[in-house]
This record gives structure tokens, C-alpha cells and sequence, in this order.
């Protein structure tokens, strides 16, 4: 013989199995107290049908009624979710599920609105050319004035953009996230000690398709942390792309450095 709890158990099943049941619970939960009208508004269905739903709900004690003088009033009970929640779930998955939750948060977090800068340049070169401008330390010490230096530029190594006057230091670091040589790269970036830091640590994608007989290179710099930090790279990124196209279409770098001229 069935026992009591296991009779509600299915009730409670039974009333979340329809869409429309749980659409009056999201209504309920966004604002309590609300009429059999206020309902039916929300829903698009007739006042009978949504009768008919409630009185489900009713009967597996997710929702409770009050009166006031003429109108009924609905209340969300959450009681039986917990329920479910603690038989069904917490037991068994709690570690796995906070684990889930902390990082959809940091998901939702990296796709906030921070500022993305995107620049696109065509070069009359090959895309494996293009690639050993971007990753070798030699090619790119001779047009960014930094050499980008990685152990074997694949996904999880290191990278760092090293100044070029000998003193090895690095003013960007960060973690090869996607290696396809030769059509994409995606690096994260950050300031020496701060990769840890909320918000400090941005993200660059190269992304080199052949077109026709030339390159197309779109780089995307995104998760900036600020509209200053993306002014800053939208004069920085132009400039050494330049110089870096000059490089593959004439064997040389442009006269100046293109970052080094006073601006107008």
C-alpha cells in the first residue's frame, strides 16, 4: 500500500509535468497574491482552463489560497520543491551542482558588458606566414617592439610579450586558450599579477582565413575592462597591424613605429 508522502510525491510530479502549470508557478513566484483574472492574463487561456490547472496545483499543495472580501487570492507554497529538492537532488549531487552554479555565474559574469574591440586587415601574404609573424619572437620583435614567446604556442602552455631591450621583461602574460595553426589563435591577457584579479584579464583572438589570394586577419580583443582600456587598444591594435603588414608585404616595418608618432 502506497504511504501518504509517496501518494503526494506523484501530485507534485504529476502538476509539474504540464508547461502551463509551471508557467502559473513562474507567474506566482514573480509576484504572489494574485487573482484568478490576474492570472488568466498572463497565460492567454480561458478562465476555465486556468481553473482547472490551479485546482492541480492546489491539490499538491503548491499553491494555497486566501480570501480577501470577494477575490481569492493565489500564494506560491514552495514547501513541496524543497522537498523534492533535498530527496532528489542535494543528497546526491550538492558538491557537482555548487560546483555548476559557481561557474555558470562566472560565465554570466565573462559575458557581461565589458568593451570589444575588433579590427580586420587584409595582407598580401599566406596564413602560415601570418601565423609565425604573430607566435615567432624573432618576426614579432621586428614590428611590435615586443617579442610574443611561448614554449610550443598550444592550448594551456604560457605566453608572454617580452620588451626587446634586453632587460626580459614582460609587459602582458597569459595562457594560449585555442591553437590552430594556421587560422586561429585565441591568448588571454593580463598585466604581470593581476591574471588573478576580477576583471583584469582580457582575451585576444587571430583569426587568419585565406581570401583569395591574400589573408584576411580579424582581431577580436574582448572581456576590456573599461571604455578607457578599449579606447587604448583602438589606437594600439591599428597601429601595430600596420606594421606587421608592412613587414610580410615588403620585407621591412614602417619607417616609425606607428604607436611612437604624437597624435594630431
Amino acid at each position: 500500500m502506497r504511504s501518504d508522502d509517496e501518494a503526494g510525491t506523484d501530485r507534485v510530479f504529476k502538476a509539474l509535468a504540464d508547461g502551463t502549470r509551471r508557467r502559473l508557478l513562474d507567474r506566482l513566484h514573480e509576484r504572489n497574491g494574485q487573482t484568478l483574472g490576474e492570472l488568466c492574463a498572463q497565460v492567454d487561456m480561458a478562465r476555465q482552463s486556468v481553473t482547472q490547472h490551479l485546482a492541480v496545483l492546489e491539490a499538491a499543495n503548491l499553491v494555497g489560497t486566501v480570501r480577501r472580501g470577494r477575490e481569492k487570492l493565489h500564494y506560491l507554497n514552495p514547501v513541496p520543491l524543497h522537498e523534492m529538492q533535498e530527496r532528489w537532488v542535494d543528497k546526491f549531487e550538492r558538491p557537482r551542482l555548487r560546483a555548476l552554479s559557481a561557474l555558470k555565474r562566472r560565465a554570466e559574469e565573462d559575458m557581461s558588458d565589458r568593451p570589444t574591440f575588433v579590427y580586420v586587415t587584409y595582407i598580401a601574404s599566406t596564413p602560415e606566414k601570418v601565423w609565425d609573424a604573430l607566435t615567432d619572437a624573432d618576426l614579432t620583435a621586428r614590428y611590435w617592439g615586443h617579442s610574443n614567446v611561448s614554449q610550443d604556442w598550444r592550448p594551456g602552455s604560457r605566453w608572454e610579450h617580452r620588451r626587446t631591450d634586453g632587460s626580459g621583461v614582460a609587459d602582458v602574460v597569459g595562457t594560449v586558450v585555442e591553437s590552430e595553426r594556421p587560422t586561429r589563435l585565441v591568448t588571454t591577457w593580463a598585466e604581470p599579477g593581476e591574471e588573478a584579479r576580477e576583471g583584469r584579464r582580457s582575451r585576444v583572438t587571430f583569426d587568419i582565413l585565406p581570401h583569395g589570394g591574400i589573408v584576411r586577419l580579424t582581431v577580436t580583443h574582448e572581456d576590456l575592462a573599461d571604455e578607457a582600456a578599449a579606447a587604448e587598444v583602438g589606437t594600439g591594435w591599428p597601429a601595430v597591424l600596420a606594421n606587421l603588414k608592412s613587414l610580410l608585404e615588403t620585407g621591412s616595418p614602417l619607417p616609425q613605429e606607428p604607436w611612437l608618432v604624437p597624435g594630431d
